[in-house]
């Protein structure tokens, strides 16, 4: 049997996920009807694993690229590279995908640079093309070709907002902090500690979300609340962990730092 042309970005264990809602169902549809997706949400809450999670489930190959004001179109199509004998072309990560078939996850896709997300504009449609420009070719995409793109809503503003010629090309899951029984599930699912561990942070978790009403940027992610909870299986004192695994991760403000230690002070309050 013929090796997959992307093997090595098949994901090759499934990552542990617990749905929210009817995510996956729908991930599944759109991907049995060759659409495009676009996850929302804020960091930390599971995006890009779920993402892994399906692709793992239907076994595509999943290439992701993070996307910044310096990505170009060139970046993500390829380029013409000078070997020592002859000027060769390579695909780039999208490319790659288009042409031999899997996902291509644009993670954070309204930090790139206008032009790059113009070009997706045609996979995101009935067309399923992607210009080569500097090649004079235009690929159809394979079959199993999927494109998905992530944005964190929040933090949107006017220099980097997501065109509706953009966003309307995609299917839209939002992702949010899952429920306090779900969360326990994931973290202890996840890590291991006992369900007292988890339930504890779930609730610590909830008042230090609380704290974006005086300013803080966002409150802690389910993925802070798990690297806490690692911290701890392995050995690591409580307060420590909250304090390198979920506090100093999330601000530099000496008073929302001073807030959270009291809150931790709450469910720690002999162990100083």
């Amino acid at each position: 049997m013929t090796e997959h042309p992307l093997a090595r970005f098949l994901v090759r264990r499934t990552p542990f996920y617990l749905p929210v809602g009817d995510e996956i169902e729908v991930f599944t549809t759109a991907h049995d009807l060759r659409l495009p997706v676009m996850l929302k949400g804020p960091t930390g809450v599971g995006k890009t694993r779920f993402l892994s999670h399906m692709a793992a489930r239907l076994g595509l190959p999943l290439i992701t690229i993070a996307c910044h004001e310096d990505l170009s179109a060139t970046d993500l199509t390829g380029r013409f590279l000078i070997t020592a004998d002859e000027t060769v072309w390579a695909d780039g990560p999208l490319t790659l995908a288009v042409r031999h078939g899997g996902i291509c996850y644009l993670d954070e896709i309204v930090e790139a640079r206008k032009d790059t997300t113009v070009i997706i504009h045609p996979l995101g449609d009935d067309r399923r093309q992607l210009t080569l420009e500097k090649r004079g070719e235009t690929l159809g995409a394979h079959p199993d070709f999927m494109l998905v793109v992530s944005y964190n809503p929040g933090y949107q503003s006017l220099m980097k907002e997501l065109k509706p010629s953009t966003r309307q090309r995609f299917v839209a899951l939002d992702f949010d902090f899952p429920p306090s029984h779900l969360e326990r599930q994931i973290i202890v699912g996840e890590t291991g500690v006992d369900e007292k561990v988890g339930e504890m942070l779930v609730r610590l978790a909830g008042r230090i979300r609380s704290l974006t009403e005086q300013g803080l940027d966002e409150g802690a992610g389910t993925r802070l609340l798990v690297q806490a909870a690692r911290l701890i299986k392995s050995g690591v004192e409580p307060r420590l962990a909250l304090e390198r695994g979920l506090i100093a991760p999330l601000t530099d403000d000496p008073d929302l730092t001073a807030a959270m230690h009291d809150i931790v002070d709450d469910f720690l309050p002999g162990d100083k």
